[in-house]
């Protein structure tokens, strides 16, 4: 499992290279800022998703392989866009991403807003000349818009609740990061579904999940947050608590947030009872998802 992984790993950065314009044509510095959001680290999460979904339905190795390739780079582009935004100086203003300065340190704001805004665009550039049927693009273009639009609406729900932690309730906690965080997990592991011709019902019962996925997720990041060191996690540690930002071990402490850390995970096997060992690549990365340490 770890060695399909790791290729599928190597294709959608293969994929993203190819996506990405070159740094010798102009305007030379937006490329070389798109690359540098893109190209320099990253867990690579949601494109494996995509993968790992088509399996269910497809080989997602050789030749297959090639079907998921378009929806793989997409969905990393958006979640590259969306992090060049999210540390801007009007956001989080974070120094650090991937243990490299950010876009807007790296070259300045200006170029960094510019940058999210290209690789917005050329995400849905990428999907739209996907090797699949009319239909299928139709459907994959419009999950991969709703997943960027909620991921709007939940940064300015956490901007809302920046500065007033104690007053945020658990269940609006959820929902924010349902748009934020979960949205784009859910999105990559519906286009790989979508790639792979699988029916609706079978797009159903991933989303339980993809659902569980998305908040295991946070509620990992945020005690890595409070856990880890700016070495290991590649970004600032410890800004949530300096913010005043809502978190999980924040509302719940982080004995609780670890036992629900657990139980999403519970949630996650039981998903993907039904279908058997070909589920095995999205375990791996549900236990990724649970146990990584940045």
């Amino acid at each position: 499992m770890e060695a399909s992984l790791r290729a599928w790993r190597e294709r959608a950065d293969a994929a993203l290279a190819r996506a990405l314009p070159a740094t010798d044509l102009a305007p030379r510095r937006l490329h070389e800022a798109m690359r540098h959001a893109v190209l320099l680290g990253g867990k690579r999460m949601r494109p494996m998703l995509v993968y790992a979904a088509g399996t269910l339905f497809r080989d997602a190795d050789g030749d297959e392989a090639a079907r998921f390739d378009a929806p793989a780079a997409a969905v990393e582009l958006i979640h590259a866009y969306s992090l060049v935004h999210d540390d801007l100086p009007a956001m989080d203003d974070d120094a650090l991403r991937r243990g490299q300065p950010t876009v807007h340190v790296a070259f300045d704001e200006a170029t960094a807003i510019l940058a999210g805004d290209a690789l917005q665009s050329l995400a849905f550039a990428t999907l739209a000349a996907a090797p699949a049927d009319a239909q299928a693009r139709v459907d994959m273009l419009r999950e991969l818009a709703l997943a960027a639009g909620g991921m709007c609406d939940g940064q300015a729900l956490d901007i809302d609740a920046t500065g007033a932690a104690s007053g945020t309730a658990l269940a609006d906690l959820e929902r924010l990061h349902a748009m934020k965080t979960g949205a784009l997990l859910r999105a990559a592991v519906r286009l790989g579904a979508i790639a792979a011709g699988a029916d609706a019902p079978a797009r159903a019962a991933l989303d339980r999940y993809a659902d569980a996925l998305g908040l295991a997720f946070q509620i990992r990041d945020d005690l890595l947050d409070v856990e880890g060191d700016s070495a290991t996690l590649g970004k600032t540690a410890g800004k949530d608590a300096a913010q005043d930002k809502a978190t999980f071990p924040a509302l719940l402490g982080v004995d609780a947030s670890r036992r629900r850390l657990e139980a999403l995970a519970q949630a996650m096997r039981e998903a993907l009872l039904p279908f058997g060992e070909r589920a095995a690549a999205l375990a791996a990365l549900g236990r990724r998802a649970v146990e990584r340490t940045h």
